[in-house]
């Protein structure tokens, strides 16, 4: 492992505790698009299929299921929790994020490495993380303010793909059979869905002001 793959988990893992916090300390999920947090819950259940045939470390595994549990308690708090679901804003979390999942599980079984049914989730998983942003993007747009913590969230979750971005470029260089050009090119467009979050977040950040994206 190198260091921008760590910096890249550590900022993913902060991410979802930053997300965690902001419903279980304010009971709230406000800001927050549950289509965006089904659709990860559903990228972690397809890409670590693996936990079941292979062990590649005591770190890569306990990742893999801390991912895989958050994010599950976190879309169960949205639809279940008899507090926190009263504040989830239905009316402006409209994004058709089925569509997301046929385009990607479509694409998947189109551009794969290895036409086998654990590679084809996997690809089906990457092309569905590059895009499950998007629901919660259109939800900030439509609310205008973003509280403290929902920017956070959605801060740390963009910094977590372009440091793996770093990783890949980085181990291009360093190992001879490196070939996952799939996570590159998907990574690279996630990231550019940030770009314009990115730019309003440093503005509001310069001028220490509320978060407000443009409708």
């Amino acid at each position: 492992m190198n260091i921008f793959r760590f910096a890249g988990d550590m900022t993913h893992l902060i991410s979802i505790l930053v997300l965690l916090l902001k419903i279980y300390a304010t009971k709230s999920c406000s800001g927050i698009s549950l289509k965006t947090q089904e659709l990860y819950a559903l990228v972690f259940l397809t890409r670590y299929l693996d936990l079941f045939t292979d062990f590649i470390s005591v770190y890569n595994t306990i990742m893999k299921l801390v991912f895989i549990a958050s994010s599950l308690a976190i879309v169960w708090c949205m639809r279940m929790h008899r507090v926190v679901r009263r504040s989830y804003d239905k009316d402006l979390d409209t994004f058709r994020h089925y569509f997301l999942i046929l385009a990607s599980l479509i694409l998947a079984l189109l551009v794969h490495e290895k036409f086998t049914f654990q590679e084809i989730f996997w690809a089906f998983s990457i092309y569905l993380e590059a895009l499950a942003i998007l629901p919660q993007l259109v939800l900030l747009q439509r609310s205008g303010n973003v509280d403290n913590l929902t920017g956070q969230y959605v801060f740390f979750l963009g910094a977590y793909r372009a440091f793996y971005i770093l990783n890949w470029i980085y181990r291009y260089f360093t190992e001879q059979h490196f070939s996952r050009w799939i996570a590159c090119v998907s990574g690279i467009v996630q990231t550019a869905l940030y770009a314009d979050f990115f730019y309003y977040y440093f503005i509001s950040w310069k001028n220490n002001a509320k978060l407000q994206l443009p409708a």
